[in-house]
């Protein structure tokens, strides 16, 4: 059964205890390529500098690029429910909580794939 973990830090460990972590990463690649936003994790990239790069790209696309950031998240299929209750007075705390969006939807995908193909 798929169980969402409660923040990003969680859910690297689980990705890399289930050693899907470079799935997670190939699927991250893969959706923001396809929305027009080249980002390249290498794939020995740790997991607290991805947390670190992926929330510094996200900061980067709401403050200057405003219209992908959207496109991104509509490629990527993360919930509008969950970007409405968001808070968006600190751009900082938003970056962040919207990249542990983003690497839930990433992981979601991952694991269903993995569970089930």
């Amino acid at each position: 059964m798929f169980i969402v973990p409660k923040n990003t830090d969680l859910l690297l460990s689980v990705a890399e205890g289930e050693n899907l972590y470079l799935k997670l990463i190939e699927q991250m690649n893969k959706d923001f390529n396809l929305a027009n936003e080249a980002i390249d994790f290498p794939l020995s990239i740790s997991p607290n500098e991805l947390k670190l790069q992926l929330h510094e790209k996200i900061y980067r696309l709401i403050q200057y690029k405003f219209a992908e950031y959207l496109n991104l998240l509509y490629i990527i299929d993360v919930s509008e429910e969950e970007i409405k209750k968001l808070d968006g007075s600190d751009l900082v705390i938003l970056a962040e909580q919207v990249a542990f969006l983003i690497l839930k939807r990433e992981w979601q995908k991952v694991w269903f794939r993995n569970k089930y193909r």
